[in-house]
């Protein structure tokens, strides 16, 4: 795999659309120039599970898909399961779900793919939304500032049997120093310097995310809004490329 390539396998695009046959037009526009899709909340929700099929059978990408399971442990192993079954290659949990969920979750999905054969996905958990500061914390009765309480997230996700965590590029350097460089930092709040913030708050560019620790970064509106998506992403990957 020579840079290139290597690049384009850390950029996630984030398809946040919400109908099947945007979400189509747009990875077909994207083919061969990102390494992963990322399937959310709205596109899930209005498509359902054909959507990771549509993704596997259209491009060579990998999918994630972030539904950000939070719930009772044997509910959230159930889920777990189901999207290993799509053929999904990542998806996430919350770890303010707590320890067991995340064992159980992990536990269970690991012993769910062996039985079928089939590859685990990665499993990672969510530690503070991007789009969360300090007042929004504080806001639901956390006094710890984001970077404790994600710190205190992957370390507790690290020993429930995750393979990484959700995490703005501002906390990633310091996540890999607290539980080891192997543990996967998945970054939203990835902003170009030719692209507005949005609602995020904690942001970073595709540079300083990759130079600070980030091993994929999630890249939605700026490439989903531009005039010309492919050329967006193109531009994303040189970025980090020149990083790396």
């Amino acid at each position: 795999m020579n840079k290139t390539e290597a690049a384009r396998e850390r950029l996630m695009v984030a398809l946040d659309v919400s109908s099947l046959g945007e979400a189509r037009r747009a990875v077909e526009r994207l083919r061969g120039v990102a390494g992963w899709f990322k399937v959310g909340s709205q596109l899930f929700t209005s498509a359902g599970p054909a959507v990771v099929e549509m993704i596997k059978n259209t491009s060579s990408a990998k999918v994630f898909v972030d539904l950000k399971f939070h719930d009772i442990p044997a509910t959230v192993a159930l889920a777990g399961k189901a999207v290993a079954d799509l053929g999904a290659d990542l998806f996430n949990v919350h770890a303010m779900g707590g320890a067991r969920m995340m064992e159980t979750a992990s536990r269970q999905v690991v012993d769910h793919c062996a039985e079928r054969g089939r590859p685990k996905p990665l499993i990672i958990a969510v530690t503070v939304l991007t789009s969360m500061s300090s007042t929004d914390l504080d806001g639901i009765g956390i006094t710890s500032t984001p970077m404790e309480l994600a710190l205190d997230y992957a370390a507790l996700a690290k020993r429930s049997g995750m393979d990484g965590v959700v995490a703005s590029p501002e906390e990633a350097r310091a996540i890999k120093d607290k539980v080891g460089k192997d543990f996967v930092v998945v970054t939203p709040g990835v902003r170009p310097s030719w692209a507005g913030a949005d609602d995020q708050r904690r942001i970073k560019t595709p540079a300083e995310a990759i130079k600070n620790g980030a091993d994929y970064l999630v890249v939605g509106r700026p490439i989903m809004k531009a005039d010309d998506p492919a050329e967006a992403a193109a531009r994303i990957v040189e970025e980090i490329e020149s990083a790396i």
